[in-house]
């Protein structure tokens, strides 16, 4: 048992002692109860000095711990309480426990879809009482992004349920492109978040390509427990080591991208990296940047790219800067057509 269970089962130990008001405690009397419930939870002897319960009470007495416990001694040999209702069990929360525990509240409910939270939540639910009875009236300071009212969410936990015990679903699906509902298996894998949007990764068929479903496009899940379920090591961390967000272009290697990133974005580029792979080339003296970042170009990049507008050019490779070039004549294109808004009007 470490030393620290020690001490704590010492306090408490010596807390149980000082709120029976009834009995005069001695230093002895304290050393043998605190030698008594050490030996019941570990099974044997542990001597205990006299000047360890000594450095127990000053430790207890201290806001060290932030117990600041009225332990008093009377006629020169009896220790007490001052205040005979007091208990380290029973402390009130200070005001920053109080922040922490908001925090920590809040944060914890963003996860409320996940089953694997269920055993949490009548703690939760009491600390957010315990935590509103004692500091009223506040707001969280941390933010997390959310949006309650992206579709699929529900069937979040579902899912989860599914992978953990190894289920293949059948899913009724119908993509953006897509004009009809489509109805297939899928053997799940992971369940991952991008950009405030949950999907699911795993594959129809063995001989088939890892796959992502959107959950905001799943229609409705069904499960087929006579088809085995496809076992397969799948390393996530690998899988997506190379790509911005969740579409992994088969068949395509990393490559090198240079970016120049003007002098407005550069200290956000620089202490929030587009990617792991980034690596910071030159600093030009305009306070503008060189970049290069190692991945497989897919969708989810180019948006990024793009929404730096005219703060990031792409330099190499030449097939992506003439593709992002073409992308802002479009856009531009469109600024240079009558305002629909106004024809229609």
């Amino acid at each position: 048992m470490s030393q620290n269970k020690n001490a704590l089962i010492r306090y408490k130990t010596i807390d149980k002692c000082l709120q029976n008001k009834y009995r005069q405690w001695t230093l002895e009397d304290l050393i043998e109860c605190c030698s008594q419930a050490l030996e019941e939870y570990e099974g044997r002897q542990i001597p205990i000095s006299k000047r360890t319960i000594q450095m127990d009470i000053q430790m207890m007495r201290s806001e060290k711990l932030g117990y600041n416990a009225p332990i008093v001694v009377y006629d020169k040999k009896y220790y007490k309480y001052d205040d005979e209702d007091f208990s380290i069990t029973d402390i009130p929360l200070t005001e920053t426990d109080m922040n922490v525990l908001t925090e920590t509240v809040s944060m914890l409910k963003q996860f409320k879809d996940f089953s694997l939270f269920s055993d949490v939540s009548d703690i939760l639910q009491r600390l957010e009482d315990k935590i509103y009875s004692e500091k009223s009236n506040t707001q969280p300071v941390i933010y997390l992004d959310k949006n309650e009212k992206l579709k699929g969410l529900h069937f979040l936990d579902e899912i989860y349920q599914a992978i953990i015990k190894k289920v293949v679903l059948v899913i009724t699906y119908k993509s953006f492109k897509s004009r009809e509902e489509n109805k297939f298996h899928f053997h799940p894998f992971i369940l991952k978040e991008f950009n405030n949007r949950w999907f699911l990764i795993g594959k129809k068929k063995g001989s088939q390509p890892i796959t992502n479903l959107a959950l905001d496009r799943i229609i409705a899940i069904d499960y087929d427990f006579n088809l085995n379920y496809l076992e397969e090591k799948f390393d996530a961390e690998s899988y997506y080591k190379n790509i911005i967000g969740v579409t992994v272009n088969s068949g395509l290697q990393p490559r090198k991208i240079e970016l120049w990133i003007d002098a407005v974005n550069a200290p956000y580029v620089t202490t929030k990296p587009l990617h792991a792979s980034q690596r910071l080339i030159k600093e030009n003296e305009d306070g503008s940047i060189l970049i290069h970042l190692f991945l497989i170009p897919n969708y989810e990049m180019e948006r990024l790219l793009l929404g730096f507008g005219c703060g990031l050019e792409v330099l190499k490779p030449e097939y992506l800067r003439n593709r992002m070039k073409k992308i802002l004549d479009e856009a531009i294109s469109k600024y240079q057509e009558p305002n629909i808004t106004e024809i229609n009007a």
